[in-house]
């Protein structure tokens, strides 16, 4: 099976290592990666003896994937995607190619709009409000009729003292 992995990016931002003149905290749901794993053995393969990233011949696609599978730490999305395919999609060669690799991504993320999905929810980001991990749960499995995983890491900028929240980073599918 597939993980489907959508990042949060400014949470993703906020917790990266990367230069912050290069971060793009997008107020939506973008894809980080479609990541091949077996049940038998939850640890995905990575950097599998695949064929390498020859790039996003399609400019339709590549159009697509800018909006969809942006790289929001970095800026510079081709890179991203390179990685993803080099680290993940080499593993996934023998059932799909690398077109089909990002073209599924693509079509995963649109049919699995997380931003709307939370949205209609009245799940929305905001400074002052939080949610429960059952409230985010429980709008994308009614709306998707699958129950998500969601990932969540500790607020770096949170007072030490105080209660301890948690910053959503990714749901998976």
């Amino acid at each position: 099976y597939f993980q489907f992995v959508q990042q949060w990016p400014p949470t993703t931002c906020r917790l990266s290592s990367k230069p912050s003149n290069q971060h793009r905290p997008l107020q939506r749901f973008t894809i980080h990666g479609l990541w091949p794993s077996n049940y038998s053995n939850p640890r995905k393969p990575s950097n599998c003896n695949g064929s390498q990233f020859k790039g996003i011949v399609s400019p339709k696609l590549r159009s697509k994937l800018k909006i969809a599978w942006p790289d929001v730490e970095r800026g510079n999305d081709t890179k991203f995607w390179e990685d993803e395919w080099n680290k993940h999609g080499t593993c996934s060669e023998q059932t799909i190619n690398q077109m089909q690799y990002f073209e599924r991504s693509y079509e995963m993320w649109n049919f699995r709009n997380i931003t709307e999905v939370l949205k209609n929810a009245s799940i929305v980001p905001s400074a002052t409000q939080t949610w429960t991990h059952s409230d985010i749960v429980s709008a994308i499995k009614t709306a998707t009729k699958t129950t998500p995983s969601l990932r969540c890491k500790p607020d770096p900028a949170q007072n030490k003292s105080g209660p301890k929240t948690q910053l959503l980073h990714e749901v998976v599918f």
